[in-house]
């Protein structure tokens, strides 16, 4: 059967690839640690600001091995090496969380951060806090210098008033000096990267610099005299009230704290809450600094989801199997059955059933193995004007009749490189939650638009630069709200009530997305109704790139005998349903349940022509193995692998293969193509 080459890189390499090349971009060192204490991931800043060698790092290096590296060359200061690095293993084996500050060799100062995953392991970020520290001791020094400054001016202003009690314009000259020296230190204050303010025991604003009244929304002016809570809000002040106690009690804190915009939109800040002191020790306010930390949550997010999505991944390649076994068992069987009593209605009404339902359960297999990039797709140029159009027949037939459908005209013909079948099943998926968020009724307009996203924009898909074809889906539904947006495309997550949903159609949405090259943007406020966007590649021009599928397969004539086929499978119960095909088929069979069975078969009988061998069997010889000795031992032998695992490119290498599960057709067809 001919076959594709295989693509030099998978598709899971690719991700990788994107995610290692995201991580190399964040200037925070980051290294992920598993629960043996092992590297599982890092970045080029970890390396930078540690000054570790580049080969130091790679997957399931120990922890050890840093911590030595460093005790050797005396960064824990003198003691005995083996002590210290033996001290730092058996905390970091706790897998708490710590934070801790060091400073390098080198003058820097860093702030480690060390989080725990599930199931042990730990996220450790390393952030540079030497530019942060000294803009701190900046800000102390010209604070110092400016209340120094102020104490001499009003010195200088008394003795002139008291020497020049008539000279008035001298007065005017120093009251005139003290406004500038004031308005200097506005000028440092709101220019400094940082978000500085402070309040009094009342928890009221007496001062904030400009970036700390932008943040929340309001001018310098406006925030003097406000509360925390009025500036805040019920939710962020819910989180740091415990935070502002302590601080107004005397006690210097740290904390994070998350705040939703107006639309949705979730900004992160870290905070540092300074006590001011009066003479007597009595608190009388607090000075604030906080920073901006929105890009590094969300990287921390980023790499979340990639590592959950990899999880989920490995877990649907692996049950693909079990399931695509015991479906070619049921399929097998109840095709079987149709065939010997075609006739029969009371067969027929509870065969034809159960039929359809074991094929549903086959296509949710493919989609479960497409969402999580495990099943391979086939791109070719699709006109998207003819798929939106043969979809809106599709709809407007499905949905229901409150629900108006229509579709925006397209301003030039729009080519996309996709896989068609998946992405009409993405548009009738994102159709179906459409009219889940709209019991009562509504709109659903569907529109496709070229699209050139720039480094501003792909942030939003979480795609490459470049050009794509933009599919939207609108409705005037219920809408969603930050929360549900953040776990929108999460696997098996829904609103829906039990029974009602499985939580796959949008997660599935966007594993076809992923794999395709593009991406999906879910844009959506409560009562506002939901957009989602799936983006894909683009492409100038309709392109042949598949050849027709009948030409994958033979005319189907052959002679009157047929060969003699070894069948070799260890479930006897899939065995016995390939079994009963062939002969139906006409092929004579014998059989083998595993890959020593099956050589000595092969030596021992010479008539055989064809062997039929599963993927997966016990034992140090798999299907691909089987097939390799076979065309030693037997070169005249046809070879034919099946299996219920996932099909990657390496599978286009060496014999035809016929994805479980399969029927007697799709059989012979297979059969016609290795005799051809």
């Amino acid at each position: 059967m001919p076959s594709e080459p295989p693509s030099k890189t998978s598709p899971a390499d690719r991700q990788q690839e994107f995610l290692q090349a995201g991580l190399d971009r964040i200037d925070q060192g980051l290294t992920v640690i598993d629960g043996n204490l092992q590297l599982v991931a890092w970045n080029r800043a970890f390396l930078r600001l540690l000054d570790f060698p580049e080969d130091m790092a790679y997957v399931g290096a120990t922890f050890e091995s840093f911590i030595r590296y460093n005790a050797e060359r005396g960064e824990y200061g003198p003691g005995d090496v083996q002590e210290l690095i033996a001290e730092r293993v058996r905390l970091a084996s706790r897998f708490v969380s710590h934070y801790t500050e060091r400073v390098r060799p080198d003058g820097r100062i860093l702030a480690v951060r060390g989080d725990p995953l599930p199931d042990n392991g730990f996220v450790t970020l390393y952030t540079d806090m030497t530019a942060s520290r000294r803009l701190e001791q900046q800000i102390q020094q010209d604070n110092a210098e400016l209340e120094d400054r102020v104490i001499q001016r009003t010195a200088q202003l008394t003795a002139a008033q008291q020497r020049l009690t008539e000279a008035d314009a001298a007065a005017q000259r120093i009251t005139t000096a003290l406004r500038c020296s004031e308005e200097n230190l506005r000028l440092i204050t709101d220019t400094v990267p940082a978000l500085i303010g402070y309040f009094d025991q009342q928890e009221i604003y007496s001062y904030t610099n400009k970036g700390y009244s932008d943040w929340f929304g309001f001018t310098k002016e406006e925030m003097v005299g406000r509360s925390i809570h009025d500036v805040v809000g019920d939710e962020v002040y819910a989180s740091v009230s415990t935070y502002l106690h302590l601080a107004l009690r005397g006690q210097q804190v740290s904390y994070e704290y998350a705040m939703r915009r107006p639309g949705g939109q979730v900004f992160y800040a870290r905070s540092e809450l300074v006590p001011e002191m009066d003479a007597e020790g009595r608190v009388i306010g607090c000075f604030v600094l906080s920073v901006n930390i929105t890009d590094l949550k969300n990287a921390q997010s980023a790499l979340v989801h990639a590592q959950k999505m990899e999880a989920v991944g490995q877990l649907t390649g692996g049950l693909a199997h079990d399931f695509n076994n015991l479906l070619t068992v049921v399929i097998g069987n109840l095709l079987t059955l149709h065939e010997r009593y075609p006739n029969d209605p009371d067969i027929c009404e509870f065969v034809v059933p159960a039929l359809k339902a074991s094929r549903r359960g086959a296509a949710l297999i493919k989609r479960l193995l497409a969402f999580a990039s495990k099943q391979p797709l086939a791109p070719r140029s699709v006109n998207i004007e003819d798929l939106v159009a043969d979809t809106m027949i599709l709809l407007k037939r499905t949905l229901p009749a409150h629900i108006s459908v229509t579709s925006i005209p397209m301003d030039e013909p729009l080519f996309a490189m996709t896989d068609a079948q998946q992405l009409e099943n993405a548009l009738l998926n994102l159709a179906l939650n459409s009219r889940d968020a709209m019991p009562d009724g509504g709109q659903l307009v569907i529109q496709a638009q070229r699209m050139q996203l720039d480094l501003a924009h792909v942030a939003d898909f979480d795609v490459a630069p470049g050009c794509y074809v933009a599919l939207s889906v609108s409705d005037t539904g219920a809408g969603m709200d930050a929360a549900t947006q953040a776990r929108a495309s999460d696997p098996f997550f829904t609103t829906k009530r039990f029974g009602l949903g499985s939580g796959l159609g949008l997660s599935m949405v966007y594993g076809f997305a992923k794999q395709s090259g593009g991406g999906i943007r879910i844009q959506s406020a409560l009562g506002e109704g939901c957009t989602v966007t799936l983006v894909l590649p683009y492409v100038c021009d309709k392109l042949e790139l598949d050849a027709p599928m009948g030409a994958q397969y033979g005319s189907g004539q052959r002679g009157a005998e047929h060969p003699l086929v070894l069948l070799v499978e260890d479930d006897p119960d899939v065995r016995r349903v390939i079994r009963l095909q062939l002969v139906d088929l006409g092929y004579p069979v014998i059989e083998a349940d595993h890959a020593a069975d099956a050589l000595d078969l092969l030596s021992t009988v010479p008539s055989v022509g064809i062997l039929i061998s599963d993927m997966v069997m016990p034992g140090s010889m798999d299907g691909r193995t089987l097939c390799c000795e076979a065309s030693l031992s037997a070169p005249n032998v046809k070879t034919l692998l099946i299996s219920g695992y996932a099909m990657s490119p390496e599978n286009a290498i060496g014999p035809p293969l016929l994805k479980k599960p399969f029927t007697a057709v799709e059989l012979q067809r297979a059969l016609d193509g290795l005799m051809s």
